[in-house]
């Protein structure tokens, strides 16, 4: 068996017992960081008209363009962070920035559908390397005293840049072009970087044995194979020998991945993790939570626009309703303390799937049944999202911490892009109405979801740490 050992650059043990002294500018920057990544999931939908309209994209190419990015973040999520683990997760942190570096410049001065998406690929490779480094240097140089506090901070603001994105976006267009939106952000990658180089530590859990250069291959092609045929089914033909095809083997190269991951000598997460049910259980949640509310968005920031003719800054401020995430954080850590994770994160996917019913309700949704719907969708988030982290990451052993919270992430993004896919496709091929045949998909998804979550997530009251991170949150 591998032996594992967490330390520092320098070889002296991580502060698990009194902190790094720069630890809350640390904290500061990681924030600023997955602010930027979460922006970047959903601040193009609100261009996505005038990207229509300059580069004559597809219904299809439009998805591409939001869904290009979640996949490419999601997909090598779990090896980069069994990767950072290894080699450094400053290093990877860093690295991650100069890569999301290159693909916003590019994307912000794309000529044609293809080269914005593959930009757009290219931003979510950078992501997928931030996102694992920030929650696994967080957990390394704050103590155990004040990690619940931090991660706390961390889950707030990584909420906070997913409605942000469309805002910011909206300020924007209202007097620069498209490409704008990508644009923003240089200044502040090159701040994480110098600040990055300058006060975190390097960290690393060393491991002996090789690369799982198997699993990483079998788990970014399978759900990439699957994301294609949903997204392209519309224009292709869902039983078309392409779209069937592509669908089909995906599944088999995924369930592969499975069975590979649970008999290689070398997993990137430890098999005892996934078999406990406060780790795999809230993965449920997350990604159910994340199909309604990345699939919802992209089809109610084009309906703002499309439908009711709202400018980008006005269909952008309609996000602000999902910031009642927020109300929720004073409220859940109690709950789960006093009920277990299991019957309040099943609010999570309820409460989206209410927001996804509010939307189908009648042929053209009303500019206030909108505003109800997000504000649901954002209490959905609430009550999903931060006790589920908090699980996962209490489930996770400290030395693999950077492919712990790599597969939290994973469960957001591939939620989130086969949202955008499935619920894209279905009101592409509408013949009429597309919006409730969308949110109707969304609606069952969330109700199947809270039924999972109740069976899968436990019940135990001591799911989440003593000091629950929503709690602390308002508290900061």
């Amino acid at each position: 068996m591998s032996t594992i050992s967490v330390t520092s650059e320098n070889g002296v043990d991580d502060y698990a017992s009194v902190g790094h002294p720069r630890r809350w500018a640390i904290l500061a920057v990681m924030c600023l960081s997955i602010i930027l990544t979460g922006l970047d999931t959903l601040i193009v939908t609100i261009a996505l008209p005038s990207i229509e309209n300059q580069l004559g994209t597809s219904p299809v190419q439009l998805q591409w363009v939001v869904a290009a990015y979640s996949l490419a973040f999601a997909a090598p999520l779990l090896f980069a962070g069994a990767m950072i683990d290894r080699f450094g997760r400053r290093r990877g942190f860093i690295l991650g920035l100069v890569v999301f570096l290159i693909g916003s410049c590019a994307a912000a001065s794309a000529w044609s559908p293809a080269a914005l998406i593959s930009s757009r690929a290219v931003m979510g490779l950078g992501a997928a390397s931030i996102m694992p480094a920030t929650l696994s240097l967080i957990r390394h140089v704050f103590p155990a005293g004040e990690r619940a506090k931090a991660m706390g901070i961390w889950v707030g603001m990584s909420s906070l840049g997913i409605p942000l994105g469309p805002i910011v976006g909206g300020a924007l267009l209202e007097h620069f072009w498209w490409g704008s939106v990508f644009l923003i952000n240089i200044p502040v990658v090159l701040i994480a970087i110098v600040a990055g180089r300058i006060i975190i530590p390097e960290s690393r859990g060393v491991r002996a044995g090789g690369l799982d250069v198997v699993g990483l291959v079998l788990s970014f092609a399978g759900p990439l194979l699957i994301v294609f045929g949903i997204i392209q089914a519309p224009e292709w033909r869902l039983l078309s020998p392409a779209v069937l095809g592509s669908i089909v083997v995906g599944a088999i190269l995924f369930a592969a991945f499975i069975l590979w991951e649970r008999r290689t000598s070398r997993p990137m997460l430890s098999r005892a993790v996934f078999e406990d049910r406060r780790f795999g259980g809230p993965l449920v949640t997350i990604a159910t939570v994340f199909f309604c509310v990345f699939g919802g968005l992209f089809i109610v920031t084009q309906y703002l626009q499309f439908s009711l003719g709202y400018s980008p800054l006005e269909a952008g401020l309609h996000m602000l309703a999902i910031c009642t995430a927020v109300l929720a954080a004073p409220i859940v850590p109690r709950l789960v303390q006093r009920f277990g994770l299991g019957p309040v994160s099943m609010f999570g996917p309820l409460l989206v799937a209410a927001s996804m019913a509010v939307l189908a309700v009648g042929d053209s949704p009303s500019s206030t049944q909108v505003l109800i719907a997000l504000g649901l969708m954002g209490l959905g988030i609430g009550f999903g999202a931060p006790p589920s982290v908090d699980s996962i990451l209490a489930a996770t052993p400290a030395e693999q911490s950077g492919a712990g919270s790599a597969v939290a992430d994973v469960a957001m993004q591939f939620g989130g892009a086969f949202g955008i896919a499935i619920m894209g496709s279905a009101a592409a091929a509408a013949t009429s109405d597309g919006m409730s045949a969308a949110t109707t998909i969304g609606a069952a998804v969330g109700v199947v979801g809270a039924v999972v979550v109740v069976i899968v997530v436990p019940r135990t009251r001591g799911s989440v740490p003593a000091a629950p991170a929503g709690e602390q949150l308002v508290k900061a």
